[in-house]
């Protein structure tokens, strides 16, 4: 990925953690609260096999999309 869609990604990414604080459910492997921030990164980096960086540029739209997914479905 480009390094501009990189950063615009990086803030959804930021974004969608702020959306998401409070939101995941408890966990018994987080007994102080889940990290919404590393739970999207996590996510998009096991639905897309790689860092979000390293996603092609054409598959941006896709990454946002999912992106959207995770916040109407916290899990």
């Amino acid at each position: 990925m480009n390094k501009e869609n990189s950063t615009k990604l990086w803030k959804i990414i930021q974004e969608a953690g702020d959306y998401l604080k409070g939101r995941l459910p408890d966990h018994s492997n987080h007994p102080k609260g889940r990290n919404p921030y590393a739970h999207v990164a996590l996510c998009i980096k096991e639905k897309f096999n790689t860092s979000y960086k390293d996603i092609p540029d054409e598959k941006f739209e896709e990454v946002l999309k999912y992106i959207e997914y995770l916040k109407k479905n916290p899990s």
